[in-house]
């Protein structure tokens, strides 16, 4: 009896593979080109995003692409990833005959749409530890220490996939810090409040009575 996990060892072929991933990543593409289009308005936008992306491998795209969809939980909204490997598998296919083939192989379509899923749905998630809060990213790995009272996660991402800050607090006092394993601050813990904007600089404090727009692009960009 064929297993699912025997399939990817004994009868997964891996130039199939590769297409069938290639079509998968070019339609959700389309799908978040249409959602940005649908928040923005902005054909610069989207042209953004198809620069970031073009020069990337297959491989790198599911990893950018995952991260902005984790950021960006909506941008999926209404899509079946059904539907999704559906059309990977009819952009693969030169006949019907051999579409329908590939379709009712219920062993291929549970490998390829776990693959898919795994691919693409990588979420972080906060954690506590003794009352404090980091975050851990799909696989486990701790990308902030639990050593704060409070994070939050901007579910915003810029569309040239630079990585949004965390807002997070320390000894009653707000500050900005990356989710890249080292709790790198951008912004001190020095002020009462950090809100977002919607256009850059996305982040915006209060210290006192003063308000403070917070610049976190990285040096040497506009």
């Amino acid at each position: 009896m064929i297993t699912q996990e025997n399939f990817e060892a004994q009868y997964a072929d891996p130039i199939e593979e590769q297409q069938i991933r290639k079509f998968v990543c070019d339609e959700i593409c389309r799908q978040i080109h249409r959602y940005i289009k649908g928040m923005s308005g902005s054909h610069n936008t989207m042209l953004k995003f198809e620069e970031s992306l073009k020069n990337m491998s297959v491989p790198d795209k599911e990893r950018a692409i995952a991260a902005y969809i984790d950021l960006n939980r909506h941008s999926l909204d209404g899509l079946d990833m059904k539907m999704v490997l559906v059309r990977a598998m009819a952009n693969y296919c030169d006949t019907f005959a051999y579409m329908m083939e590939m379709i009712n192989n219920r062993h291929k379509w549970g490998y390829y749409l776990k693959a898919i899923r795994d691919s693409y749905f990588r979420f972080h998630e906060i954690f506590e530890e003794n009352g404090l809060y980091g975050i851990k990213d799909h696989e486990g790995k701790v990308l902030v220490s639990p050593s704060y009272e409070f994070l939050r996660t901007p579910y915003v991402y810029v569309d040239d996939f630079r990585k949004m800050p965390v807002i997070a607090q320390k000894d009653g006092k707000m500050g900005l810090i990356l989710a890249d394993g080292k709790d790198t601050v951008v912004a001190p813990f020095k002020y009462d409040d950090i809100s977002l904007r919607d256009e850059d600089p996305y982040f915006v404090a209060r210290l006192g009575d003063r308000t403070v727009l917070l610049d976190t692009a990285p040096k040497g960009r506009a």
